[in-house]
């Protein structure tokens, strides 16, 4: 898995960029065929506190690419928010993957 982890007006630390591959750990853990992670952390100029601090994140999948924002005060609960996000998308598109039917009982024997 490639990842790419960027700043835009935002300097990534060590500790931002640990704390963000830590929580994408849990993305590999459900599907294991994540090609390429990019990820990007910018703040906003805004007036307004709320929502400024902005966290983005395109993943490439074997079949799909995925794509998720958040947007919040605080830069770890952005990355929480994102990542409970991406979480959904993946598992819902292994769960489309994977093959649900059932021969019926009359055909088995």
């Amino acid at each position: 898995m490639n990842l790419t982890i960027s700043g835009h007006h935002l300097e990534v630390t060590p500790a931002l960029r640990s704390y963000v591959a830590g929580k994408l750990d849990r993305i590999t853990r459900h599907f294991d065929q994540v090609v390429d992670v990019k990820v990007l952390l910018s703040i906003e100029n805004q007036t307004e506190k709320e929502g400024r601090q902005k966290a983005e994140c395109n993943i490439h999948v074997k079949g799909s690419d995925m794509f998720a924002e958040s947007a919040h005060e605080d830069m770890y609960a952005a990355v929480d928010e994102l990542v409970d996000k991406l979480d959904r998308q993946v598992v819902r598109h292994k769960d489309r993957l994977q093959s649900h039917s059932h021969e019926s009982p009359k055909r088995l024997m």
